[in-house]
């Protein structure tokens, strides 16, 4: 059985240099003990144990957003860690930048810091320098750290991203949030649609081609990327263009439910439903209510998964495509 490591002066903290370390008396040895971390040259961090205990608890959990939350946070964690090394005129761009917007994008990679031109890139281990031309990225700051804003963190994607993962960032940072009333709070979009084309738009940058490919498809509505891809592969099936995010009313006005894709003329609501609404007992609960009251004011709904959407053989636009000709549509 391994021994505990000696305990560190509590004058030392929880983040400190090698220098500051020996000036309280700790030994070489003591500062490569399993308990440190060493994020970045020149930095030892008391380790907190928890980035592998949230990915473990995260993919036992059943809980489906578990997974994205625990990468966040640990991307958080390093963001901290890196903030004392980070010149003054550095900011977070690319994935890192992402995840502090919480948008559906991997960021558990090297930390992407950005520096404007002719500023040099930071070069360090674990952390991904970025030079950015002045007119391609501007700056918001979150919780005191700076980070490239909503619509200028997706343009600087484009070099990663095909152009659906475009869409689906685009569709999750013009999506208008609603509150506990279910009213649309427009102060709380990350960003519009016309922000967006302004950062296609602030000059020549790699992956352009797909920015503007990709701003065709954006839709404001979209609650998910799963949703986003539904959309796309209907269009590109025919479908007729539908609304998103709709309030569904009954004959005296009152509100049934919120709707994420309705074909209003052919009386058709599409939901998608994800893992959450299966996991979810009270979310399951719910769901039959509104459906049935649905059904009473006579629309059909359709329910797509995941499976319908992205399995290997994808059904849900023809199924989508069979509930519309029911109702008279001639597709």
């Amino acid at each position: 059985m391994s021994r505990r490591p000696t305990p560190l002066p509590s004058s030392l903290g929880t983040v400190f240099t090698p220098e500051q370390a020996r000036a309280a008396g700790v030994t070489s040895r003591r500062m490569r003990a399993r308990d440190l971390e060493h994020p970045h040259r020149g930095l030892l961090v008391v380790s907190p144990g928890d980035a592998e205990s949230l990915r473990t608890t995260a993919e036992g959990s059943g809980d489906p957003f578990a997974r994205d939350r625990a990468q966040r946070l640990d991307m958080r964690r390093r963001a901290e860690l890196y903030r004392p090394l980070m010149v003054k005129h550095a900011f977070f761009v690319g994935r890192t930048a992402a995840g502090f917007w919480q948008l559906p994008v991997d960021c558990s990679g090297d930390l992407e810091v950005g520096v404007v031109a002719p500023n040099r890139a930071p070069r360090r281990s674990g952390i991904a320098g970025r030079q950015v031309a002045p007119t391609l990225a501007t700056l918001r700051t979150i919780d005191g750290i700076a980070v490239t804003s909503p619509a200028s963190t997706w343009a600087m994607l484009a070099p990663d991203l095909s152009v659906r993962e475009l869409v689906h960032v685009a569709d999750a940072l013009v999506r208008i949030p609603r509150d506990r009333f279910a009213r649309r709070r427009q102060d709380l979009a990350l960003c519009t649609v016309e922000q967006l084309h302004a950062a296609v738009d602030a000059g020549r940058r790699n992956g352009v081609a797909r920015l503007r490919e990709a701003i065709k498809s954006v839709r404001v509505g979209s609650a998910s990327p799963l949703e986003s891809d539904y959309r796309l592969d209907a269009a590109a099936a025919g479908l007729p263009e539908p609304a998103l995010d709709v309030e569904i009313r009954d004959s005296h006005g009152r509100l049934l439910g919120i709707t994420e894709i309705v074909y209003r003329e052919f009386r058709v609501l599409v939901e998608i439903e994800g893992d959450h609404h299966r996991t979810s007992r009270e979310q399951w609960s719910r769901d039959i209510e509104k459906y049935a009251a649905y059904t009473a004011e006579g629309y059909e709904v359709v329910r797509l998964t995941s499976a319908h959407i992205r399995g290997a053989r994808p059904t849900a636009a023809e199924t989508v495509r069979a509930a519309l000709i029911r109702h008279g549509g001639c597709l």
